[in-house]
């Protein structure tokens, strides 16, 4: 049976294995582990099936011209050996249960706009946002609360720890 649960003590070394395993570079793992040594892990939870994690979601803080506007999602990954089974949308979609309960007004994502669609993600640009990575149509917004989108607000920041590892 698949549980998702709050990210534990002790459970990072199991995280980092799962980013490890599900990207073929260290960057996503390092990523995860810098933004919990930096205070920027503001949402952090794992799959756990038969007593092993296979699966992980996080969110950091982002900026909207300077202010705290909400969530960054990502990275999220699953062991390559249960992937394709729903487990990265269940992460997700408790992920932003999560968010909304912590008041959050919007998520950023950068990622497939067909996958991230699924969850009401739409381009940022329409609402007159860019990012600091130029990811064009993957990035990607989802507004939690009504009218929580800053319109034509300009540069999305992610939390410094992405510069450290990109």
């Amino acid at each position: 049976m698949l549980l998702i649960r709050p990210e534990q003590r002790g459970d990072a070394p199991a995280i980092f294995r799962v980013h490890r395993m599900a990207f073929p570079t260290t960057a996503e793992a390092r990523l995860v582990d810098a933004l919990r040594a930096g205070g920027h892990l503001s949402i952090s939870l794992v799959a756990q099936e038969d007593e092993m994690i296979v699966g992980h979601v996080a969110m950091s803080p982002v900026t909207v011209a300077g202010a705290r506007a909400g969530l960054g999602l990502g990275p999220v990954a699953v062991v390559p050996e249960r992937q394709q089974r729903g487990i990265g949308h269940r992460l997700i979609s408790q992920g932003l249960a999560v968010a909304r309960g912590l008041g959050m007004g919007l998520v950023v994502v950068l990622g497939k706009p067909a996958y991230y669609g699924r969850f009401g993600f739409k381009p940022a640009a329409e609402f007159g946002l860019t990012d600091e990575y130029g990811g064009g149509q993957a990035f990607q917004v989802l507004e939690l609360r009504p009218g929580a989108v800053p319109r034509g607000a300009g540069l999305v920041q992610y939390a410094a720890e992405f510069a450290l590892v990109a």
